[in-house]
């Protein structure tokens, strides 16, 4: 049994034509399927001007947008296939690579991700991606070629331990991968969008970026805190440390007075913070440990 998720938000144009295209595909593959279609608070009436008729597609709708990573949520708990394979409404992902993610996932792997060949995305987009894969690649070792791209297709036994909330399904496949299942990649074309407008713009280039920052916190340091905290916290200790023992021996043997040095104070405000962040590191161990402990 497959299950198709495709999040979309304010679609109409390329929805009918995206149906029509996966229910061809999918009945030469002759696969049991169904095809759940999530409206992320669409005001454009994406969904009713849906007219195909098949008993197995299902749409459910959201009151108002949520984001992503939540309509992913909704399609997952909405599904019931064995194998999960998720879409972007846009038309960019083309259905003719379905049968390629069924191949692997035949093959004995648990998560395939697909890699858009001739990406059709304006700059931005190409700027982030290839900024986030290089990070992720040296900082948190990662497999992935194209980590954002939304066709990849997996057993629904990956999905254990994880959810979505967010803009953390970005780093889904990183927690595939971190707990030990079988990936893989394939090509995929990417076609140009034909109708409506790319969600993907200025504000969400800089939002990407603090997203990646916090995979690399969250799956580098989750479970060891003051390794992160700790380590910042002693930068900022040692270089107020060492301002304010520098002005100790200007005061001492050189009978520098202090009261006109301003460097003083940022000497002690740097000790001051870098304790500080140091606590927080050691309060986080300590919540790691009680939270295991349970």
């Amino acid at each position: 049994m497959i299950s198709l998720i495709i999040p979309f938000y304010n679609e109409k144009d390329n929805l009918h034509v995206l149906i029509n295209q996966l229910i061809d595909t999918l009945n030469d593959v002759k696969r049991e399927y169904e095809i759940v279609l999530v409206d992320d608070g669409s005001d454009d009436a994406s969904a009713s001007k849906l007219k195909v008729k098949n008993e197995k597609l299902k749409v459910v709708n959201h009151k108002k947008r949520l984001g992503k990573g939540q309509a992913l949520k909704t399609g997952i708990e909405n599904s019931s296939g064995d194998t999960v394979v998720f879409m972007d409404g846009d038309l960019q992902d083309d259905p003719k690579d379905l049968p390629k993610f069924l191949k692997k996932i035949d093959e004995g792997y648990d998560f395939v991700n697909g890699i858009r060949v001739g990406r059709q995305d304006n700059f931005l987009v190409k700027l982030y991606s290839s900024l986030a894969t290089k990070f992720l690649k040296l900082f948190l070792h990662s497999p992935y070629t194209d980590i954002n791209c939304g066709f990849k297709a997996f057993k629904r036994k990956v999905l254990d331990g994880f959810t979505f909330y967010g803009n953390n399904f970005r780093f889904f496949p990183l927690f595939v991968f971190y707990n030990g299942y079988k990936v893989t990649e394939i090509n995929v074309k990417n076609n140009p969008r034909k109708f409506g407008q790319s969600k993907f713009g200025k504000g969400k280039l800089f939002i990407g970026i603090l997203d990646t920052l916090t995979a690399y916190f969250l799956y580098k340091f989750s479970e060891r805190p003051l390794h992160f905290f700790g380590t910042i916290g002693a930068v900022i200790f040692s270089i107020g440390f060492l301002i304010s023992f520098y002005l100790t021996i200007e005061r001492l043997f050189f009978g520098v007075l202090l009261v006109t040095r301003p460097l003083l104070w940022l000497g002690i405000l740097l000790i001051i913070i870098g304790i500080q962040i140091g606590m927080t590191g050691i309060i986080g161990e300590l919540i790691v440990y009680l939270s295991k402990k349970k």
